[in-house]
């Protein structure tokens, strides 16, 4: 199996983030967290794998029943 080049850095990075003490693990995420776009993608994972196991619909039936409650 070949790794790309993002891949291997990615674990790089976590390999070395793993290995920090729980208070500079902390640091880490606390300083990651004060990015907006970063914090937002956090957000936004979080919810889809919160909600992945509901039920899904079609766009257009959302739409529609979107329209109607107008």
């Amino acid at each position: 199996m070949r790794v790309s080049t993002s891949e291997a850095a990615a674990e790089l990075f976590w390999v070395a983030f793993r290995s920090l003490p729980r208070d500079r693990r902390q640091a880490v995420v606390a300083r990651l967290m004060q990015e907006r776009q970063f914090r937002e993608d956090v957000i936004d994972l979080s919810i889809l794998r919160e909600r992945r196991d509901e039920p899904t619909r079609p766009l257009a039936s959302y739409l529609a029943r979107r329209k109607k409650a107008r």
